[in-house]
């Protein structure tokens, strides 16, 4: 362990002072985000001592709420006040985003990758524009999810059933999503996967319970269920919206001339739908790529599926792009010795420009094909890579030691 810190102290600190630039630039405050309107009331009841106040008043994705309370506990003990809260239950997001690009850049360079592919790596990993917008709307909980789902397959891939599924267990508990990583984990495992099943659903009922108990059921039931009235440009459904009606905002206000409103029958179908792709998905991989082996290489298959995650998802924003952005990076990084991670930097780029670009120079109806345009191809090529077998590669330094890190996976 020694050595290993010694040798990778440089990463440490690139990673950390990312952490602060991040921190820096991205918690500067609160005000009318979704932490403000979601979150920060039910902090206000912790502080102020009221346990079972701060648990029955916690949104859908209240997990994650629940392990990040330490930290606004011990701030408040000392003296911290609502803005310091924030940060402090935000920080450890970005310090979990900031350990998967170490442990990316560690695993990346026993493959003898180059240091620019390395650095490239952990700086989308730990300074991502769409990190910044998550931060700014309030939602540095999908960064947290994130990399306990993608450290859950890593860690199956290592044959760590025990940590995989704890990883798994807390990832779900954070946001609720995260069941679509229960394949790509299951399937990374040699063995004893009902022993991880069984250890991710336990970790999950342990964190969810308390709020359960204390009457945050109906938060949880109703995000997993219905997508409600939310129907945003960058989705597969929008052209199937009603665009003769004045749509009304979150805020209050009047959203933009052209924004449809979602068909009924629409609102109970996506969510279900999204978490049952894990199945035929994850069967379709096992039937096909069984004799290859999987590993890492599942990454693309989990990268594929939060892909999907948002194409399907009414309520799709920007930083739902985030887990699937880590996860691509990662399989790059690890299973595309031959070149840098340049899919994922373009999706980085094509995401931005998505949520912070076109909104000033397109309809909504343009919006949602510019979104199309690069979401559904993308999708298609992702495909290809997790069901299509590729012939390894047969020389180089960091294809030799690909092959190995699969075999021993």
């Amino acid at each position: 362990m020694g050595t290993r810190l010694r040798n990778e102290w440089p990463w440490w600190l690139a990673a950390l002072l990312g952490v602060a630039a991040m921190s820096w630039l991205g918690l500067v405050g609160f005000a009318w985000s979704d932490y403000d309107t979601e979150v920060s009331g039910a902090f206000k009841e912790l502080i102020a001592g009221d346990v079972q106040g701060f648990l029955g008043m916690l949104p859908v994705y209240g997990g994650s709420l629940v392990l990040r309370a330490p930290f606004a506990g011990a701030v408040a003990a000392l003296g911290g006040g609502e803005l310091a809260v924030f940060r402090a239950v935000s920080i450890p997001c970005l310090v979990a985003v900031a350990w998967l690009g170490v442990v990316l850049v560690r695993r990346m360079g026993q493959r003898g990758r180059s240091t620019g592919a390395r650095v490239l790596v952990l700086g989308l990993c730990v300074a991502n524009p769409v990190t910044l917008r998550a931060l700014e709307i309030g939602h540095p909980e999908e960064l947290l999810a994130a990399a306990l789902a993608i450290g859950a397959v890593l860690a199956a891939a290592d044959r760590r059933t025990v940590l995989a599924a704890i990883l798994l267990g807390l990832a779900i508990a954070s946001k609720q999503w995260a069941v679509l990583a229960i394949g790509p984990v299951l399937l990374a495992l040699p063995g004893r996967r009902v022993l991880a099943l069984g250890i991710a659903g336990a970790v999950t009922a342990v964190v969810l319970a308390p709020m359960m108990l204390a009457g945050s059921h109906g938060a949880l039931v109703a995000g997993a269920r219905s997508t409600g009235e939310i129907f945003q440009p960058w989705q597969v459904f929008w052209l199937l919206g009603d665009s003769g009606q004045v749509v009304v905002g979150g805020n209050g206000l009047p959203k933009p001339d052209g924004y449809r409103v979602p068909p009924q029958w629409l609102s109970p179908l996506t969510h279900p739908l999204i978490a049952f792709l894990v199945v035929p998905f994850s069967l379709l991989w096992a039937r096909i790529r069984c004799s290859i082996g999987g590993g890492e290489q599942l990454l693309v298959l989990l990268a594929l599926l939060f892909l999907l995650r948002c194409v399907l998802d009414p309520w799709n924003n920007v930083y739902y792009a985030l887990p699937f952005l880590l996860a691509l990076l990662a399989w790059e990084g690890l299973c595309r010795p031959e070149r840098p991670p340049i899919v994922a930097l373009t999706a980085t780029v094509l995401v931005w420009a998505t949520f912070q670009e076109m909104p000033a120079l397109l309809s909504p109806d343009m919006q949602s094909a510019f979104f199309l345009a690069w979401s559904l191809p993308l999708s298609a090529w992702l495909v290809r890579q997790a069901f299509v077998p590729h012939p390894a590669p047969r020389t180089g330094r960091s294809a030799v030691a690909l092959l190995r890190g699969t075999r021993t996976a």
